[in-house]
């Protein structure tokens, strides 16, 4: 009796079908993603231009005005993980397309809110609902674009991000100061919703060769027990608290002497946002060429300088100190996030996920603490707060380099 060895099936190599750079895709792509940051950015951060206002109406201090941002950015860094799994259920797109939308319903609400707890409720609501969108376009691109132009489409994603602070903030500052803040936010939501719009109809479809199921990624505690995962996530931690808490306290500091400011000049300031708008596409690119590890330490050298410069009560050397600062972060910003997946290259989307979740984390627990420095000591103890913070981000930046030049060598025949 013969035996017959069976037939090993031939294996066929599923074709790698995410956006590369130039092609129609990954422009589009591009695109949607800047205008969810767009979108998602101004709204998460709408009542920061007006919160000596909101002080004043609600009388309360100002760190409980800054609740109004914090419960936005805290509700967001919650819900960052179920998000990213409820998007591998029911489809990032679809999520980013109605959570974008709902974001805005949410922020027409809290400009009618009658009450500050309410208001605070509203704003929570909202960064729920952005949990689904700006949380998620990050996971995506890490997701939908291919290695080769992850650093330029990041950078590009945190630009749009940039720009939407610059142009929210610019709008709700404007507006209050020529009627009300609660037309300015509506306001503000009006624009987003253009925007919210625009992408959902650019938004490509996702590539089905994307699926983290086919992939076989692993889950978050894997993840978050790497390391160098957990060197990479302290990043956006410690240097989104520190921004947060700049620009939270910062329209104090211009209120009052000696720079008595009213709000459509404080609103200006934000202007230095466009710093960030450039240099977090130029340091995408830059780190594609030269790599991560150096861009990174550079950029929070800039922002270091940048937080120096705020100290001395002249609005020229002040304006200075926040471009720099602003450029600085958003240059860092650009880079972690690209190296986030890269990092956790087993799970690129969930490791994306967990970097959004820390980013909005720190945010809003170190954006409203900073506020006791404020309210204790003034600007000199918010300075030293966000250097403090940015040196931290410094020492995570550099064993991660550290870590990931060790893995290269090994790599290598």
């Amino acid at each position: 009796m013969s035996t017959r060895t069976p037939a090993t099936a031939p294996t066929t190599a599923v074709p790698d079908l995410r956006h590369r750079p130039g092609s129609p895709g990954f422009r589009r792509l591009n695109l949607a993603t800047a205008l969810v940051g767009l979108a998602g950015f101004g709204l998460l951060y709408a009542t920061q231009p007006v919160l000596p206002e909101l002080s004043a109406e609600f009388d309360v201090p100002a760190a409980t005005a800054s609740l109004s941002v914090s419960a936005t950015t805290g509700a967001l860094a919650l819900l960052v993980v179920p998000a990213t799994l409820l998007g591998l259920r029911l489809g990032r797109v679809r999520l980013i397309r109605g959570g974008l939308l709902a974001a805005v319903l949410l922020t027409l609400l809290a400009a009618a809110a009658p009450t500050f707890p309410l208001l605070v409720v509203l704003r929570g609501l909202g960064g729920a609902a952005l949990a689904c969108a700006v949380a998620l376009a990050m996971g995506h691109v890490a997701a939908e674009v291919h290695p080769r132009g992850l650093a330029a489409a990041m950078g590009l994603y945190v630009a749009g991000n940039s720009l939407g602070g610059v142009g929210g903030r610019l709008v709700t500052a404007g507006l209050a100061d020529l009627v009300s803040w609660r037309w300015a936010i509506g306001g503000l939501a009006g624009v987003a919703l253009l925007a919210a719009l625009a992408a959902w109809w650019l938004l490509p479809d996702p590539q089905p060769v994307t699926s983290e199921h086919a992939r076989g990624e692993r889950g978050f505690g894997v993840l978050l027990r790497d390391p160098a995962v957990a060197a990479v996530l302290v990043v956006p931690f410690v240097l989104m608290g520190g921004f947060v808490a700049t620009f939270n306290y910062l329209t104090y500091r211009l209120a009052a002497p000696p720079f008595a400011l009213p709000p459509a000049v404080i609103g200006l300031v934000f202007v230095t946002y466009l710093s960030g708008s450039a240099s977090s596409a130029a340091a995408g690119s830059l780190a594609g060429r030269i790599g991560r590890g150096p861009v990174l330490l550079g950029a929070l050298g800039v922002m270091a300088v940048g937080v120096a410069l705020t100290l001395p009560d002249t609005l020229p050397t002040l304006v200075v100190g926040l471009v720099l600062l602003t450029a600085g972060f958003f240059a860092a910003h650009a880079v972690a996030s690209g190296w986030a997946p890269v990092v956790g290259s087993a799970s690129p989307s969930r490791a994306s996920g967990l970097y959004v979740a820390a980013y909005y984390a720190g945010a809003s627990v170190l954006g409203s603490l900073a506020g006791l420095a404020w309210d204790g000591a003034g600007w000199p103890a918010v300075a030293a707060t966000v250097g403090g913070l940015a040196a931290a981000a410094a020492l995570a930046a550099a064993y991660l380099w550290r870590v990931s030049a060790r893995a290269c060598s090994a790599a290598r025949p």
